[in-house]
């Protein structure tokens, strides 16, 4: 039988030590390699069926509350081994809900656990699980204007050098070593950022443990859409240059289809 560890949230506890991430005494790989670029193919994409106009847009958009759904991501867009989200994340409460002295860091952390990466509430979104892994993918449609996503992305940017290293503690006490480098996207849209956020600690009993983090936002016209995919260990990059690219390129067609139908 695993030993009870203090500081961390049954759930939690189970989820590391089932994935193999929270073993006594032993050293987690803390440092990760920047997630390198790649010229990745333009998927083949579906087009979706038209959406009526029936709602009024948000604030600069120009796509109604229907097409807006239709512009989220699938589990058929990331394929196996996804599926629709059972619920929040195991570690979402354990670990990412955290608080530092760091000035500009706290709002990364705040922004990170709302789910508010371009400001402010999504208009809509969608969960995504690997429930192989309890990866989570997390994807929505932002509800600002054109120069506040700018704004919110120029603040994104920022972030690799004003947030690089710094520490931070759970509501349970937990120290994390949250570190935050830049991580290259696909060249789609108009205006895009892209990070990799890994948090680190150790319990008072030696336990140790990795949350890394995804993080892409992207402007498509007068639209923008951010996600992160997070989990347990090294988060395979793949299934976040995937999600970038099929949902720049369901935006811009439904946004076709809006100006189609205008």
């Amino acid at each position: 039988m695993s030993p009870e560890i203090p500081h961390l949230p049954r759930a939690v506890v189970r989820c590391l030590i089932g994935s193999g991430l929270l073993i006594a005494g032993g050293c987690a790989a803390l440092g990760l390699e920047h997630p390198a670029s790649a010229p990745y193919p333009l998927p083949t994409l579906d087009r979706p069926a038209p959406t009526p106009r029936t709602s009024a847009p948000a604030g600069g958009s120009s796509l109604s509350d229907e097409q807006a759904q239709a512009a989220l991501l699938t589990q058929t867009d990331l394929g196996d081994p996804w599926i629709a989200t059972r619920g929040a994340a195991t570690w979402h409460d354990g670990l990412l809900k955290a608080r530092t002295t760091a000035g500009e860091c706290q709002r990364l952390l705040d922004a990170l656990y709302s789910d508010e990466l371009l400001g402010g509430p999504a208009r809509v979104a969608v969960g995504l699980d690997d429930a192989g892994t309890d990866a989570q993918l997390r994807y929505q449609i932002g509800a600002r204007r054109p120069a506040d996503v700018d704004a919110a992305l120029a603040w994104l940017r920022t972030l690799p050098a004003r947030c690089a290293r710094f520490t931070a503690t759970t509501e349970l006490g937990l120290v994390e070593d949250v570190q935050v480098v830049d991580a290259p996207l696909p060249e789609v849209g108009d205006a895009r950022q892209g990070l990799r956020v890994t948090l680190a600690g150790t319990t008072s009993d030696g336990q140790e443990f990795l949350l890394t983090l995804d993080v892409a936002a992207v402007r498509v016209g007068e639209d923008a859409f951010a996600l992160t995919n997070g989990g347990l260990g090294d988060v395979p990059n793949g299934a976040t240059q995937a999600a970038v690219q099929v949902g720049a390129l369901r935006l811009a067609d439904i946004r076709k289809q809006g100006r189609a139908q205008v």
